[in-house]
Order: C-alpha cells, then sequence, then structure tokens
C-alpha cells in the first residue's frame, strides 16, 4: 500500500508516496525550500507543489515542526512563523490540496513511529528517545513501543540556553563548529536528556544521520546506546504517511 507524506522543517519541505510494506519512499523525493516568511498559506503552497508533483489524489500526512494535537491543531511554532500557533493544519492544507483527507503530526513523532516500525527501534523495548538533529532538535519518546507525543525536549534548558540553540544541526553551522566541537554539545544535551529518562536507547536522526561517523565516536560518557536513524532524513516521511493510513 502507498500513502503520500509531506515532511515540513525549517529550511525545507519534502515528500513522496511510501510503501508502507516496505517501509521506504516508493519514488524519489521532490523538496522545495521552506518559505520566509513561514506563514501557514505560504507553507500550504509549498505543501500543494510538493504533493501536485507526483499527480498525488488520496491521503497525505504531513508532518509540522511543533506541538500538534488531535492530528490538526498546530499549539507551537519555534522554528516557523508564529502565526501559525492555534491554526488547524488538517483543515488548511486539505483546502489547499483540493480536500484530499489529511492527517498532521509533530515532525519528530513522525520520525520516532517510523523508526520504532521499520528501523534503529524495532523490536526495542524500555524507553526510547529519537532526537532529530536539524534547523531545531526535535525529539520523540518511547516508553515499551509507546509513544508519550509532543515531548518538544529540544526547548530543555541547557546551561542557561535553550537546547536547540546550542546543539542543532543548525548551530553547528551558524557557529562554525567542528563536528568534534558540535559533538561535545550534543553530548552535554543527551547527558542532560539520560539524566531526566534513563533511556536504553538514543537514536540519532535528522540530515546529520548520514554523517554520523563523523562525531557519533566523539560523543563519551552516555550510559544508553546511541545509534543513528536508519531510514536517516525520510523517516519522517514514512512516519507521515503511516499516521495518515491509521487516519491520525
Amino acid at each position: 500500500m502507498q500513502i503520500f507524506g509531506v515532511d515540513i522543517g525549517g529550511s525545507g519541505i519534502k515528500g513522496a508516496p511510501v510503501d508502507l510494506d516496505k517501509g521506504d519512499l516508493a519514488q524519489e523525493r521532490c523538496k522545495v525550500l521552506t518559505p520566509h516568511p513561514s506563514t501557514p498559506d505560504a507553507v500550504a503552497d509549498g505543501v500543494k507543489q510538493v504533493v501536485d508533483h507526483f499527480g498525488w489524489t488520496g491521503p497525505v500526512g504531513v508532518t509540522f515542526p511543533g506541538v500538534v494535537t488531535d492530528g490538526a491543531t498546530v499549539r507551537s511554532a519555534a522554528n516557523v512563523d508564529k502565526s501559525w500557533i492555534d491554526t488547524d493544519a488538517r483543515v488548511l492544507l486539505g483546502g489547499r490540496l483540493g480536500g484530499l483527507p489529511v492527517t498532521v503530526v509533530n515532525d519528530a513523532d513522525a520520525a520516532g513511529v517510523a523508526e520504532m516500525h521499520f528501523g534503529a527501534g524495532r523490536h526495542r523495548r524500555g524507553t526510547v528517545v529519537l532526537l532529530t538533529f536539524g534547523t531545531g532538535i526535535g525529539s520523540a519518546v518511547f516508553a515499551d513501543g509507546v509513544l508519550v507525543p509532543n515531548s518538544e525536549l529540544g526547548h530543555l534548558e541547557l546551561h542557561g540556553h535553550e537546547a536547540e540553540k546550542r546543539a542543532s544541526s543548525k548551530a553547528r553551522e551558524d557557529h562554525d563548529l567542528s563536528w568534534e566541537q558540535w559533538a561535545h554539545r550534543v553530548q552535554k544535551y543527551l547527558a542532560h536528556v539520560e539524566m531526566l529518562f534513563s533511556p536504553e536507547l538514543f537514536i540519532i536522526g535528522g540530515g546529520v544521520s548520514r554523517k554520523s561517523d563523523k562525531f557519533l565516536h566523539h560523543i563519551k560518557g552516555i550510559r544508553a546506546e546511541i545509534v543513528p536513524a536508519q531510514l536517516q532524513n525520510n523517516a519522517g516521511i514514512v512516519g507521515a504517511a503511516m499516521r495518515a493510513a491509521t487516519g491520525g
């Protein structure tokens, strides 16, 4: 079965049909830049562009970089325009897509669901924390395979700063950090999350998961196992499609 997945990020909007039997993209994904300002209408236009690229006419799952309740309503917007807050994204995007059924989910939660079903978290029990490092830091927390939604651990305070302002992939680029320097910041962040949740496994997702050989070996002193996401930066697309397939 194929369902369409779209992943809205702070820098790009990407999507593709997903083969839900394999947990992989059925076609090469299409990506457009996230508009600036990233208002609801402007981002909806980007989502439509991605979906129209494939001529898709079925259900669509869409991730959003913030808290999403009831598969529809946006409650926070740290890395996109603040006018998203309290927007019914399901109604907005469904209307822009000509009435196609739309399900909306937190971006890291979608990536986590995909990794737990098809990737690095498969068959893992106990507490598992997926962290996506990109424009910000997204998180998905699982207890014995059950998602605790909208955890948003990138906004934890760490040494007087919001964690994602110091340890996101964007922070590495903005501060011109080497991989080793950035890994030390990530290590401090992981230690903080480990102190709070005592996970058995950290899964590192986002675009940096493709480059895990450059930094993971620099992270020391964490008791939990640390592995890169197997679906890499496609996990959000796959998870969005999975959520759409179940109607939320």
